[in-house]
């Protein structure tokens, strides 16, 4: 199967609708594109869930070492792991029944594509969610 990207105009809706992103893998540095990535779509206006088991919190928020710790609806799960992990996060994603599985710019996996896909899930890879934000403003 082909990983297949959702168009543009579809990308705009899904933001549109989102209020809560759970970011995978979410660093504490500054320096890290999760971290320059994360902060600009919370100054945007989106709630932010780090997830990530080395840090304690990120952005004055605490961060969960899993998804599963996260209690409330999650509207996008943004992935920062390489992609040999898409698979596992994939599993977990959907233990947590949120609505877009979201694999940052350069990270994709057919393997948790398919799968997820076969769940019914809308699932984006290998493009990044701030690029996407701004141009569908």
């Amino acid at each position: 199967m082909t990983i297949e990207i959702p168009s543009r105009e579809e990308l705009g809706k899904i933001l549109k609708k989102s209020k809560h992103i759970a970011v995978v893998g979410l660093s504490d540095n500054p320096e890290r594109t999760s971290y320059m990535v994360s902060k600009a779509m919370l100054d945007a206006g989106y709630r932010i869930t780090p997830v990530n088991p080395v840090v304690d919190e990120v952005f004055g928020i605490k961060a969960v070492s899993s998804l599963s710790e996260i209690k409330e609806h999650v509207d996008i799960v943004n992935v920062f792991r390489r992609s040999e992990h898409l698979f596992d996060v994939a599993k977990e994603f959907a233990d947590i029944n949120a609505d877009v599985f979201w694999a940052q710019l350069g990270l994709a996996n057919e393997e948790a594509y398919t799968y997820l896909r076969n769940l019914g899930y809308t699932v984006i890879m290998d493009r990044c969610i701030k690029v996407e934000h701004a141009l569908t403003k």
